[in-house]
């Protein structure tokens, strides 16, 4: 069952927010794409920083290495991360490859945090149709780029309060 999206005010703190996103279902994933960057910029994030990659499968490689020169580099502002937002849209055809796509991204992007200690949040949506992905993606009642921005917000602050 889909939530709706509910506006929270939350407040940003200290850190850049990377966003990773897809170039492939271009209008799903651009849509949801500016939802979380309007979310984000809300909050008061002073750094936004936007990378496109090719597809889904690209996104894991550059949150990775994102998240390691966070890790690696504490003490550089300019590679502290407070967190990594992934965007992608995997439809699903007539053969098993999406159903690959979206377990292999699944599993990447669930390792980095827990080796980096880099919150990563994981908004490639492997969706049966269209249909579905105009649903998740194109409105404002349930576009998850607006909750991925707002679950980034959260984590960060959790984080923060870790330190």
């Amino acid at each position: 069952m889909l939530k709706s999206n509910k506006k929270k005010n939350l407040k940003a703190g200290a850190g850049k927010f990377v966003i990773i996103a897809s170039k492939y279902n271009a209008r799903y994933v651009d849509a949801m794409l500016n939802a979380a960057r309007v979310e984000l910029k809300r909050a008061g994030v002073a750094e936004i920083k936007i990378i496109r990659v090719p597809g889904a499968f690209e996104i894991p490689a550059v949150a990775a290495k994102l998240a390691r020169l966070s890790f690696m580099q504490p003490s550089s502002p300019a590679a502290q991360v407070a967190a990594i937002v992934c965007l992608g849209v995997i439809l699903r055809g007539q053969t098993v490859h999406a159903e690959f796509i979206g377990r292999a991204v699944t599993e990447a992007l669930m390792a980095i945090p827990l080796r980096y200690e880099v919150p990563v949040i994981h908004e490639v949506l492997l969706l049966e149709n269209e249909g579905q992905a105009r649903v998740r993606c194109l409105g404002k009642k349930f576009n998850r780029g607006m909750e991925a921005a707002q679950t980034a917000l959260e984590i960060a602050r959790v984080m923060r309060g870790l330190e």
